[in-house]
């Protein structure tokens, strides 16, 4: 019964209240009276049977108001509520007005009708309603009240005590009825003020808090722009940075050409092997750096970690020079890994690059490799160099966070290595104490049995 076409929510939640008690009189006054007729007609009604007048005035005043309930449920269901509710006290009214003149107010008896009609117009139409419908309530009485006075004079008698008792009685009653629906409407009234201004400045609050939004929003795309532009800055110096590492490797080769040369041609055939191993890696970087500014993706696949570090170490000795010691320790068997092996490499050269910034003279890098927990693949990168404080620790992986100075920072740092490894599901930390050189332990997953038989086949 809620589903009608009204817009105000007040009278939408109404609604279903008034549908019922209209259709409730619309059913029981013709009921009622149906009863009321067969019990005359049929002898069985003991009491006094009133005159024709009154009679007749009953059975209109009925079909009046069956019809107005009736009719005020059309008009609700059409969205009409109000007009249906003031139909429907109006044409009662008319109706009182009929049978309290018809029958005097000595013959007006218990009749809850104006109650009804009161709770009605106070706390369904409102208070002006209220009132109003109390006037036109004194109006019935009153008028009653005259014609019993001319009822009176025209048969030489004088009016009713009894019946002018009942009206200042009904019109006492009626009136503290109105003042009680005026005062608990005032209050809803009021409350509903109250409720309406809250939920206008929750409204107001709501609509600066979607500026802020919004605003944080417009905020948050100019920084990210702005970090963009500072990260091709940074990104950029770092990658040089990388080709001077691959560079330095290239050249050292070169510088070492007469002697190569001396030593016969294998000696120079696998130092030029070592140099195209050092121009791929400076291909992968510049691969890295396209991959940046085209979002590309990384090309996995499943190789041996131990293999993979052994084809590094010329370029990590390369990288070092003499004055650090390298070291290579690799578990018996084969270590599987999927990750893009050019990652791969990149991760261990700048963690590597790190390292020979942190020693300082002379000092040992050390690679161990193994698994670990027969799920992992774990690789220990050590330098005894200066170690990292505390505070440089716990900010280590932040985007490019670098404590050497301007344009001496790698790449890819810390935190692109980690998001990479991240990527092929793997984990890096920093263990061992702080003032004791610097340990960077990776994690790697194990490939699985059927992608260690790939390995294998290729």
């Amino acid at each position: 019964m809620s589903n009608i076409p009204v817009d105000d929510p007040v009278d939408r939640r109404n609604a279903p209240f008034v549908q019922v008690l209209l259709l409730f009189l619309g059913v029981f006054i013709p009921l009622n009276k149906s009863l009321f007729l067969y019990a005359v007609l049929s002898g069985r009604w003991t009491r006094v049977v009133p005159d024709a007048t009154a009679l007749a005035a009953d059975l209109a005043t009925d079909v009046l108001m069956t019809s107005a309930a009736w009719t005020g449920v059309w008009l609700i269901r059409r969205g009409r509520f109000r007009q249906g509710v003031h139909v429907f006290l109006g044409v009662v009214m008319l109706s009182m007005a009929i049978i309290y003149i018809t029958t005097g107010m000595a013959g007006v008896g218990f009749d809850p009708m104006p109650m009804i009609l009161l709770a009605l117009a106070g706390l369904i139409l409102g208070r002006r309603t209220l009132w109003i419908t109390l006037a036109t309530l004194l109006g019935v009485i009153a008028a009653t009240l005259v014609a019993d006075l001319v009822r009176a004079a025209l048969g030489g008698g004088a009016i009713s005590v009894t019946g002018l008792g009942k009206a200042v009685s009904l019109a006492g009653i009626w009136l503290l009825i109105a003042i009680a629906l005026d005062r608990t409407v005032a209050a809803l009234r009021n409350s509903l003020e109250e409720s309406n201004a809250r939920g206008q400045a929750l409204a107001l609050a709501y609509e600066r808090l979607q500026e802020e939004v919004r605003e944080r929003e417009r905020t948050r795309d100019q920084l990210v722009h702005a970090q963009k532009m500072e990260a091709v800055g940074r990104l950029a110096s770092g990658v040089a940075h990388d080709f001077n590492n691959v560079l330095g490797i290239i050249l050292s080769y070169a510088a070492q050409r007469e002697r190569l040369a001396d030593r016969g041609a294998p000696a120079l055939y696998e130092a030029l092997g070592d140099v195209d191993l050092a121009a791929r890696r400076a291909l992968t970087i510049s691969r890295k750096l396209l991959s940046f500014s085209r979002q590309e993706v990384a090309r996995p696949e499943v190789f041996d970690a131990a293999a993979s570090l052994r084809e590094l170490m010329p370029m990590l000795k390369q990288l070092f020079g003499a004055r650090v010691r390298l070291q290579l320790e690799c578990a018996d068997g084969a270590l599987p890994v999927r990750m893009d092996i050019d990652r791969f490499g990149l991760v261990i050269i700048n963690i590597a690059a790190n390292a020979r910034d942190a020693i300082t003279d002379t000092g040992t890098f050390r690679i161990q490799a193994g698994r670990l927990d027969g799920a992992w693949v774990c690789l220990d990168l050590t330098d005894d160099g200066k170690g990292m404080p505390e505070d440089v620790r716990t900010q280590a992986f932040e985007p490019f966070f670098t404590t050497k100075p301007s344009g001496m920072g790698t790449g890819l740092g810390l935190s692109v290595v980690r998001d990479m490894l991240l990527e092929a599901g793997g984990k890096i930390d920093l263990v061992g104490p702080p003032a004791q050189g610097t340990t960077v332990r990776i994690l790697l997953p194990l490939a699985m049995d059927g992608e260690t038989a790939q390995l294998a086949s290729t």
